[in-house]
């Protein structure tokens, strides 16, 4: 029984991961997409009567192609700063 009790609490542990890691890839991207993208919209067209037209366009593109970026290369990142800094994960 403690055997399954525990390969349970293993699976629970793993979802409740998986549930971080996408909701911290939704929320990250969000965030700095947000702001990169005002940024350069900004840049490139200045703040006119097309602006926000401009950056919403180009923020739902970003969207899209940045969260699944985030999500899939987040944990090499995360592997890769572990080795350049020494640090155990």
């Amino acid at each position: 029984m403690n055997a399954a009790r525990a390969a349970q609490n293993r699976r629970s542990t793993m979802n409740q991961q998986k549930k971080f890691h996408l909701v911290f890839s939704l929320l990250m991207g969000a965030m700095m997409i947000f702001l990169m993208t005002f940024v350069i919209t900004w840049v490139n067209v200045g703040i006119s009567a097309t602006f926000l037209a401009t950056w919403m366009k180009a923020f739902a593109v970003a969207y899209v192609v940045g969260v699944p970026v985030i999500f899939f290369l987040a944990p090499v990142a995360r592997k890769m700063t572990a080795g350049l800094v020494g640090a155990a994960q």
